[in-house]
């Protein structure tokens, strides 16, 4: 007999259909002012440097689907205790990239490229094992795509040149991640 779970159904259905609205403003109807700062801030960071304005709203809008299939996992407690614990070493190493962002833009010239490569790719590696029971692999291409590009060291480069067209940007994002981290959101 084939099992069915209409808990189950609920759950892939409110993945599907939230996936399908992960535009920006839709994506305001479910996070915070300041949430939604930082992704406009990434957005514009993206564009400016690909000079791509499609390839930047992809991203962000696959940042947006992977927080909202994250949650709905969370919601429906579908992460195991091991996944939990990779969870929180997820959890703390976002918080420590943050961190160390934030004193990347604040003080001059400790700026390494290397450095945040390696925490993006850390993060990018928990999550994806974290998730990988759980979602398709469309999905998981997803997570890779947002935080390859993010790691991008031209990319990297030029955020973190205090000359550089994406200075203001950087000093944005980093103010907003400072409130997150405040709020004890990150």
């Amino acid at each position: 007999m084939e099992a069915f779970s209409s808990k189950d159904m609920a759950m892939k259905a409110q993945k599907k259909i939230l996936s399908h609205m992960a535009s920006k403003s839709v994506a305001h109807m479910f996070i915070d002012d300041n949430s939604g700062e930082v992704l406009d801030e990434l957005y514009r960071v993206s564009k400016e440097h690909s000079g791509n304005r499609a390839e930047a709203q992809k991203v962000v809008k696959n940042m947006i689907k992977i927080a909202v299939k994250v949650g709905v996992l969370f919601k429906h407690d579908k992460f195991s205790a091991e996944e939990l614990s990779v969870a929180q070493d997820f959890r703390k190493k976002l918080h420590n990239g943050a961190m160390t962002a934030i004193s990347f833009q604040e003080v001059e010239f400790t700026f390494d490229k290397n450095v945040m490569m390696e925490l993006l790719s850390d993060c990018r590696d928990l999550l994806l094992k974290l998730v990988e029971k759980h979602l398709t692999p469309k999905s998981l291409d997803r997570i890779r795509h947002v935080f390859n590009h993010y790691s991008d060291p031209e990319l990297l480069t030029h955020l973190y040149d205090p000359h550089g067209t994406l200075w203001p940007n950087l000093s944005k994002i980093c103010i907003g991640l400072n409130r997150m981290i405040e709020e004890g959101k990150l």
